[in-house]
């Protein structure tokens, strides 16, 4: 009779044991019942029985250990004997139920036996069933790789899990991570997802957004109808700068903290509030105040004890009407409701206080009255309320008011018109001059256009609608790729921003979406649907825009708003898909909220340090593995996966642009065809009709 048993636990750590193998065992083979099985390879699993449970463990070292006895009949020493020992991490649990659990709860004693792993163990760790019904929320059932060691066996995640809770993709340049990114995006979108075998339902709304620093994402996806991608193109890869907030205009100038940086953000505040609409509508609730102060006065000087009352209703008129009539301006009906609300302090903080047949000391309202015209000029005047709400709202603003006239007034207002504060604001005002100037700085930034609204931008930025060239929203120059239904994946096309606009333009855009999200539930429609719009977003080459250790002392905005999005963008459906080859300069908030890791070959030994660092110690044998890992291979674990292991990453249809450079080939061309013209003309944006304007004038 054949025996499953390979050898005996000599050593029991917290996830680690120690087998002996038997002495028959002189291979790497045991012959069984049905096959001949491996029992002394590294990747490989064996089992460790107690009870009705099974243990999987996975094999990460083999060693010979040489045992020396001595003869106690003659005192002599015998030939050393040979014995090998097996290093295996316990993985998880085959249960009394025949389900594999990740985990352990039930720890092997001293001579416990250990088996060879058999095909039926395989297919309850792998779950190789393929007609069961997928649970989205709980089952791994998507496909995207091999096992590295059984290689009939798929390696499926969980995709809820993977962008739920955020995932990395790690590993040197060249080791395959934006294969990796676009073969788990087309395995995604190839997936029949239907409960019933006959019908086919694959995702028709995904939202995904490629953070594409390389330009390499758009051949990966061509003809894929189902997919439905788009890319915005490196030229029009931009972003209007009234999207941006004081923060972004802090980062970007760097004003001083103590006397511009103050005045910058009220002259923003003023900026968005100087349109010709605002101050129509200024206008109006000036004149309706007006009246409301005079009536006010003439009742004052009447003494009478019903004045309060009859102010109240006013105002409670004026608030209901004016909210009724202009329910889009949010931000005055608040400041109607606050002038309402100043009826309690009128009785609080004026000192009027009416008893029963008493009269009104007309000096004591008298004094009162100048406070409140002090406060509801002020609320008028939007001084206080509306700058500092404005300053944060995405709306469009005159960049060049803001420098000429804007930045002046914000020093009057703030009292510190004097020649020194007016020197030190020059300062500021020749920087954000300049910086409209450089056309290679400005241009991803900078339009004389309004009509590039909020609105516009996220429904191109989401794929909900692609334009003509000759519509008027023209802001996006993009290479259409499918037209007709919703695009599912959208590429930003980041390769040829200026790096300093970098972190600027992918935090900007990152904020937009987090706070379109949050914004969802406070819509009344949709009050219990927080979560309910999940978008993907993956950053390639995420060291460059997100970096732990902060440039030249100025705190990365981009890195705040993404570890904004790493803590709090699960509760509203806004993941994080990371790609970095310099995982040790990345920023350790966002790896460590990252639940899942796919790690190619990395042989920096910092970045090998710091990822045994951030994932589960039980995981640091198998990962002894990244120096040597080859192409398209790499380590998977975490929360997406049923189990760790090395997988082969499917294969592609369509790859990235991202093959090496074939050096010799090109070499061995007689001539190279780039013509370094061409080059240079897209370069400085000279097109052929330029040209020739310039050669008739110098013929001329």
């Amino acid at each position: 009779m054949f025996s499953r048993e390979i050898g005996r636990v000599i050593s029991v750590d917290s996830f680690k044991i120690m087998i002996e193998l038997d002495e028959n065992i002189k291979g790497t083979h045991k012959s069984g019942y049905y096959d001949i099985y491996e029992v002394a390879k590294v990747n490989s699993y064996v089992i460790v029985p107690i009870g009705s449970d099974k243990i999987v463990a996975l094999i990460t070292r083999v060693k010979t250990f040489e045992d020396s006895e001595i003869e106690k009949s003659t005192g002599g020493i015998r030939f050393s004997k040979s014995k090998r020992h097996l290093i295996a991490t316990m993985l998880g649990t085959i249960t009394e139920e025949n389900k594999y659990e990740e985990g352990i709860y039930n720890y092997p004693v001293l001579d416990n036996p250990v088996w060879y792993i058999i095909k039926e163990d395989l297919e309850k760790i792998f779950d190789s069933s393929s007609n069961k019904k997928i649970d989205c929320q709980k089952d791994f059932y998507l496909p995207i790789g091999k096992n590295g060691s059984f290689k009939d066996y798929d390696i499926k995640i969980n995709p809820d899990k993977f962008f739920t809770k955020h995932s990395a993709i790690l590993g040197n340049t060249g080791s395959g991570k934006s294969c990796t990114v676009t073969s788990i995006l087309q395995s995604l979108f190839n997936y029949n997802y239907s409960k019933e075998i006959d019908k086919e339902n694959k995702l028709k709304s995904a939202t995904i957004i490629i953070f594409d620093t390389n330009g390499e994402y758009k051949s990966a996806f061509e003809g894929y109808e189902n997919i439905n991608a788009f890319t915005i193109s490196e030229e029009g890869m931009k972003v209007p700068y009234w999207f941006m907030n004081y923060e972004d205009f802090e980062y970007l100038f760097e004003p001083s903290a103590g006397t511009q940086a103050p005045i910058l953000k009220k002259a923003l505040g003023l900026s968005k509030i100087s349109t010709k609409e605002n101050n129509e509508l200024k206008e109006k609730i000036h004149i309706v105040y007006f009246n409301q102060l005079i009536e006010l006065k003439k009742l004052l000087e009447l003494n009478n004890k019903d004045l309060l009352s009859y102010i109240y209703n006013r105002l409670e008129s004026l608030k209901e009407s004016f909210c009724e009539k202009y329910p889009e301006h949010k931000n005055i009906c608040k400041l109607l409701n606050d002038v309402y609300s100043i009826k309690e302090k009128l009785e609080d903080n004026y000192g009027i206080k009416i008893k029963a047949n008493e009269k009104i000391d007309i000096e004591i309202i008298n004094g009162s009255y100048d406070n409140l015209v002090i406060e509801i000029e002020n609320l008028v005047n939007c001084n206080s309320i509306l700058v500092d709400s404005n300053i944060d709202i995405p709306k469009y603003f005159d960049f060049k008011k803001l420098i000429s006239s804007d930045l002046d007034r914000a020093l009057e207002e703030l009292g510190e018109n004097n020649s020194r504060n007016k020197d030190y604001l020059s300062g500021l005002k020749m920087r954000l001059s300049g910086f409209s100037s450089d056309l290679r700085k400005a241009e991803p930034l900078m339009f004389d256009s309004k009509e590039y609204q909020l609105l516009n931008y996220l429904e191109y930025i989401f794929g909900i609608k692609i334009t003509n060239s000759d519509n008027p929203f023209s802001l996006f120059k993009k290479g259409k790729i499918n037209n007709e239904n919703k695009n599912q994946i959208i590429i930003l096309d980041l390769s040829l921003l200026p790096f300093e606009l970098l972190e600027t333009i992918t935090g900007l855009i990152g904020r937009l979406i987090l706070e379109f999200t949050q914004r969802i539930n406070k819509v009344e429609e949709y009050k219990n649907k927080r979560g309910e719009y999940p978008i993907a977003l993956i950053l390639e080459e995420a060291q460059n825009y997100i970096p732990e250790v902060d440039k030249n002392g100025k705190k990365s905005i981009t890195k705040k708003v993404f570890e904004r999005i790493a803590r709090e963008g699960r509760k509203f459906g806004v993941s994080l898909i990371v790609s970095s080859q310099r995982p040790s300069e990345l920023s350790k908030t966002i790896l460590s909220q990252c639940n899942t890791f796919i790690v190619h070959k990395l042989q920096n030994p910092e970045d090998q340090r710091y990822i045994k660092q951030i994932v589960s110690s039980a995981n640091e044998e198998l990962l002894n593995q990244l120096p040597i890992l080859p192409q398209q291979h790499a380590i998977i674990m975490g929360e997406a996966v049923r189990t760790p292991s090395q997988v082969k990453i499917n294969d592609i249809t369509k790859k990235p642009d991202s093959n090496n450079p074939k050096f010799i080939e090109q070499w061995l061309k007689k001539e190279n065809k780039i013509e370094i013209e061409l080059v240079t003309d897209k370069w400085l944006d000279i097109d052929e009709k330029d040209k020739n304007n310039e050669e008739n004038r110098e013929n001329e």
